[in-house]
């Protein structure tokens, strides 16, 4: 008889001790798992957040370039229209909404680069699905 003969007691303890050795390692694995897509769920969201401190970023230097320019260019626009022989009113009104058109499209830009789903960790979540995936493919072949 061997060893592993489950008819003496010698031979369950060690299969015991087999099972128990290969639930461990199967354990440390999933441990280990778990960590590296830990690992990769905080860089991804570092970069993640980055990204969007460089939109938000954008935004603020459009608005701030924009107020600057708002000041000089409506001054001349202004000026300019009503050299041509429109009144001061219509003149300041029509520069006045150019001027809000190009700042609505620069916040729309910006606010379109800091969308929930852009931030999201997608390269952790398909990871997780694919361990999923080995795993249950792994648990049916037993």
């Amino acid at each position: 008889m061997s060893s592993t003969d489950t008819r003496t007691p010698q031979g369950a303890r060690t299969q015991i001790r087999d099972t128990g050795n290969l639930l461990g390692q199967a354990i440390q694995q999933v441990i280990a798992l778990m960590r590296g897509e830990m690992d990769l769920f905080r860089a991804e969201l570092d970069q993640n957040v980055k990204k969007a401190g460089g939109a938000v970023g954008m935004i603020v230097g459009g608005i701030v370039l924009l107020l600057v320019a708002l000041n000089v260019l409506a001054g001349a626009a202004v000026t300019a229209i009503v050299a041509a022989g429109l009144s001061p009113l219509w003149s300041a009104l029509i520069v006045g909404g150019v001027l809000l058109v190009i700042a609505m499209i620069l916040v729309k830009s910006g606010q379109g680069n800091l969308k929930l789903a852009s931030l999201a960790p997608t390269r952790t979540r398909r990871n997780l699905e694919r361990d999923r995936d080995a795993v249950a493919k792994e648990m049916s072949n037993d």
